[in-house]
């Protein structure tokens, strides 16, 4: 299993997609948080806080993070070689979570060398180091489990189909749909069911977790949809 991620990190990290995604990543977010002019601009804020970043970063990732994936069970249906894995002395589950750890640590890597902008806010202070640390903490916190969630997402919409296009797109539709979908859902339908719907939505939790509430129930949330769509995808690969 540690031989197949460390091929998986290999391919993406010897292809140019990976490194474009960060890049795209890197630049869109400091633009939207130190550039661009307005209210999500950090500076023309004038508050050690980075509310606005956690606030355009899952935008951001909900459409870089099914890039990462759409090749993962896609490209295997394609040629051919899904077959040829499977008949390998390993579970089709340990290939599923060698493919979404390498691609969870690619994750990583992207959010990493956002920490820069933590430690602008923490030198350009009128007093050096007053930052807002809980919601900070708590974003970081967030923001990761946003990710890592997003890469299972996208790793069941990758097994879907022979199409690392319509992987893509797929993996694009199913996250927007848990992240936000159920929010605007919740609206229209009012009580009792806006509560569970809400509930059913990423961007809830997030909120939660961004105002420095680190709260168990939101931590288990974002596993347990994890564990549901990966036990999803195995479902789907061995019907395949």
């Amino acid at each position: 299993m540690k031989a197949l991620i460390l091929k998986e990190i290999r391919s993406y990290l010897s292809s140019i997609i990976g490194y474009a995604a960060i890049i795209v990543f890197l630049i869109s977010s400091g633009f939207f948080v130190w550039i661009l002019p307005g209210n999500n601009n950090i500076i023309d804020m004038g508050e050690s806080s980075l509310q606005t970043f956690f606030s355009q970063a899952p935008g951001i990732l909900m459409f870089l993070f099914p890039a990462f994936t759409m090749r993962c069970f896609a490209e295997e249906n394609k040629t051919g070689t899904l077959e040829l894995l499977i008949t390998q002395p390993i579970s089709i589950f340990k290939i599923i979570l060698s493919k979404y750890l390498a691609v969870s640590f690619l994750s990583v890597l992207t959010i990493l060398p956002t920490l820069i902008y933590y430690i602008s806010i923490y030198q350009m202070g009128e007093i050096a180091g007053n930052i807002d640390h809980p919601s900070t903490i708590g974003g970081y916190l967030g923001l990761l489990l946003l990710s890592i969630t997003y890469v299972a997402i996208g790793i069941i919409a990758s097994s879907l189909s022979k199409n690392q296009v319509i992987g893509f797109l797929l993996g694009l539709f199913f996250n927007f749909i848990i992240y936000v979908g159920f929010s605007y859902l919740a609206v229209f339908v009012g009580d009792p069911l806006d509560y569970y719907l809400m509930n059913l939505s990423m961007l809830d939790h997030f909120n939660a977790l961004q105002r420095g509430i680190i709260d168990s129930r939101d931590i288990a949330y974002f596993i347990s949809v994890i564990f549901l769509t990966l036990y999803l995808t195995k479902i789907v690969l061995k019907k395949k």
